[in-house]
């Protein structure tokens, strides 16, 4: 079970919704605003937030900027704009899953259950992703170092901290759980989301653009043709001295 905040002004959906919700179990915490939304995420009581865009007193995509700036809480946008360019905004800002109406609600039920289930099983694959790695400077004597902690859910850049959006984190895990080995976009979209349309294979470049900006580096190598590769190389723990 699982605390969800629901914004959506439209009345009928939004009980639709939250109806749906309770029946599995859920506990929902509803809103018709964007007024009061950023303080109750800020409570760290939900797991999980429905999203609107167009809202009476404000605009989901600028909400959720706001919310990517200090939480890494899911985000499911639920919204009749169903643009190519809005959905691609939408992942730009840190979506997990984007649903255009008109839509199933049993359908939105069934992808947050499966986002949840991915959020809880993060890093209990047989291909364990916690570091530390090194990534080498080739010539050079210098190498930037990694350290991916699944049970923090935390990643460590040269000593900083860095933080990722869910998706990032995602991402960043399961390239590196697939060390030397290059993987499509196919591969991403299917392991570490549950959507596809026609252009959603940009979400990934952008994605994986962001990640390089936070990471810097030469983490992530483009395979022209292919996908992408983790470059990262798990660092031998230092010997205890005794």
């Amino acid at each position: 079970m699982a605390c969800i905040i629901l914004v959506e002004d439209n009345n009928l959906i939004r009980e639709a919704v939250s109806g749906y919700l309770k029946l599995e179990g859920h506990s929902v915490i509803e809103f018709s605003r964007v007024e009061g939304v950023i303080e109750s995420i800020r409570r760290n009581i939900a797991s999980l937030i429905v999203l609107d865009v167009m809202l009476p007193d404000g605009n989901g995509f600028v909400l959720a900027k706001t919310i990517r700036s200090e939480s890494e809480i899911p985000i499911i946008f639920l919204t009749a704009k169903d643009s190519e360019s809005d959905r691609i905004l939408g992942f730009e800002l840190g979506a997990d899953d984007y649903i255009c109406k008109p839509f199933s609600a049993k359908e939105l039920v069934l992808r947050i259950q499966a986002l949840l289930r991915r959020i809880e099983n993060n890093g209990k694959s047989s291909s364990d992703p916690s570091g530390p790695w090194i990534l080498p400077a080739g010539d050079s004597v210098s190498e930037a170092s990694a350290v991916i902690d699944m049970l923090k859910h935390e990643l460590t850049v040269n000593g900083t901290s860095v933080v990722l959006t869910s998706a990032e984190w995602k991402i960043l895990t399961y390239l590196a759980s697939n060390q030397n080995q290059v993987v499509s976009r196919e591969q991403i979209l299917s392991e570490c989301f549950n959507y596809f349309f026609e252009g959603s294979e940009r979400t990934v470049d952008t994605h994986i653009a962001n990640l390089r900006s936070k990471l810097g580096g030469n983490w992530i190598a483009t395979v022209r043709g292919y996908g992408y590769r983790f470059n990262g190389v798990r660092k031998e723990a230092e010997p205890v001295a005794t």
